[in-house]
């Protein structure tokens, strides 16, 4: 019996999960199917499918990475910048995840692209703008 491409399954949790889910009933069911198939390691790119189907349909979901908290301000300018890279966007969900050796700034991870604007990722432009003319 052949696999079920990882695509097919992400389009049909996708789709399930535009409605109303128990979160934690739906991840575990999740869990238990890859579990079951042996496909454990399809996860990460499994839900980088869903969030892609997702933004196809207009749902927008973003990983906000920071050394602090996000501020209603700081939500809003995040907001602001993914309606300017996916125009489409009908619905803008924002997570957060706190990184302790970020040094300032924001991340933001889209499905298929990332946004640095972090302390860090300008200073690295900086110095390869000075740097590179010598």
């Amino acid at each position: 019996m052949s696999k079920l491409p990882r695509h097919d399954i992400a389009k049909v949790l996708a789709e399930r999960s535009l409605g109303r889910v128990n979160a934690k009933t739906f991840s575990d069911q999740i869990a238990a199917y890859l579990l079951s198939e042996r496909r454990t390691a399809e996860l990460e790119p499994l839900l980088r499918d869903i969030m892609q189907y997702r933004a196809d349909q207009g749902i927008v979901e973003v990983i906000a990475v920071s050394v602090h908290p996000l501020t209603a301000a700081v939500r809003s300018d995040i907001e602001r910048q993914v309606k300017k890279t996916v125009p489409t966007a009908k619905q803008i969900i924002i997570s957060e995840e706190l990184q302790p050796d970020l040094v300032g700034g924001v991340r933001l991870e889209l499905p298929n692209q990332q946004l640095d604007l972090s302390v860090r990722a300008k200073l690295s432009r900086f110095k390869q703008l000075t740097t590179s003319g010598k």
